[in-house]
């Protein structure tokens, strides 16, 4: 059966060498014991027998345990993800929701935006004096009002 297959891929490698772009992408070919179902883009072979009115093909030894490795693969790579955000889980700190602050740290707060907002309409004031009467003097600053 061995022959049989290299003599297929042989053919298979031919016909697809001279094969234009446009062409499938797997092409079957006809055996003594079924078909042999090739990828023309990779050039990977399947051994493909008819059952029941349905193609059943079969991936090569080869093929087979690249696919069973990368498998593997991604399952460790998998499993090392799993694990660490386990890790991260444990170990991040509880959500806190921020407390509101209290009567006193409010006021406080709000003195500090009053008077941020004095001084700056003080300094607008300012500006439209020093634009109004572009020949005088410019004044001092008024001193902030002190709540």
């Amino acid at each position: 059966m061995r022959p049989i297959v290299i003599a297929a891929a042989t053919v298979f490698i031919s016909q697809v060498a001279g094969a234009q772009a446009a062409e499938d992408h797997y092409r079957l070919e006809k055996t003594e014991n079924g078909y042999v179902r090739m990828d023309t883009q990779t050039g990977a072979m399947s051994l493909c027998e008819e059952r029941s009115g349905q193609l059943v093909c079969k991936l090569a030894a080869d093929e087979r345990e690249a696919y069973q490795t990368q498998i593997e693969q991604l399952q460790s790579a998998l499993k090392a993800l799993e694990d660490r955000v386990a890790v991260l889980e444990r170990n991040r700190p509880a959500f806190q929701t921020p407390a509101l602050p209290n009567e006193e740290e409010f006021e406080k707060g709000m003195g500090y935006m009053e008077r941020f907002f004095r001084r700056f309409m003080d300094i607008v004031k300012d500006f439209d004096k020093e634009e109004k009467a572009p020949d005088q003097q410019p004044q001092p600053p008024l001193a902030p009002n002190k709540t």
